[in-house]
């Protein structure tokens, strides 16, 4: 089970109005709290997995990364095409699923998937996880989240798979969305050194994440 059409549509259709991007548009405290590690290691090419709008992506380019942008929406590239040619920098845009990635092995020091990879199944994200690996190199860096079972929206829904729901009627309608507890992150993480993990709270009260920082183990 991939990323619905229908999922894919809606974050077209966000992405397209001023109003739609207003919420996506500031890089998260905790990916800009990481740039200095990232800095002292010596990175310098970054992959933004499930870039949106690029909020992130601006970010890296503007300090220096070689960066790639990868997503569904394409009106999320268009966005991020424009905002980056109206700020002088060079990223890189690739339009696809993130099941998949076109990039060679060992590409990157760091990857960034905010947000993104827990929209599926239990398979779909140690998939997607077992691509991150792929395409980092050897002691590079991880970040990114997933849902825990803590999370409100955990068990609301039609269950499609285990630990895993869809809710109708929100803005990625018939969109599965995975969570998982410690023991399962930990296992879906095996080809990594957790470096961080820690649960906190995004825009709704209830609206927990797993918040990863994660060093790639060699192969």
């Amino acid at each position: 089970m991939t990323a619905t059409g229908s999922a894919i549509d809606a974050w077209d259709k966000r992405w397209a109005t001023d109003e739609g991007r207003a919420d996506w548009l500031d890089p998260h405290p905790e990916v800009t709290a990481l740039l200095p590690e990232l800095q002292a290691r010596g990175a310098r090419s970054a992959l933004d997995l499930g870039c949106g709008v690029g909020r992130h992506a601006l970010l890296l380019a503007e300090r220096g990364f070689a960066v790639e942008a990868f997503d569904g929406s394409a009106a999320g590239l268009g966005v991020l095409r424009d905002a980056a040619a109206a700020r002088g920098l060079t990223i890189g845009f690739k339009h696809g699923n993130a099941d998949a990635l076109p990039f060679a092995d060992g590409s990157f020091d760091f990857v960034l998937s905010w947000n993104v990879i827990y929209h599926g199944t239990l398979g779909d994200a140690g998939a997607r996880i077992a691509e991150i690996w792929r395409v980092l190199k050897p002691g590079g860096l991880y970040q990114g989240t997933m849902l825990p079972t803590r999370n409100a929206n955990y068990g609301i829904g039609r269950r499609v798979a285990p630990d895993t729901f869809v809710v109708d009627g929100v803005e990625e309608r018939g969109h599965p969305h995975f969570y998982c507890d410690a023991p399962v992150l930990v296992s879906l993480f095996s080809g990594f050194e957790l470096l961080r993990l820690t649960q906190t709270q995004q825009r709704k009260p209830g609206s927990w994440h797993w918040n990863i920082v994660a060093e790639r183990l060699p192969g």
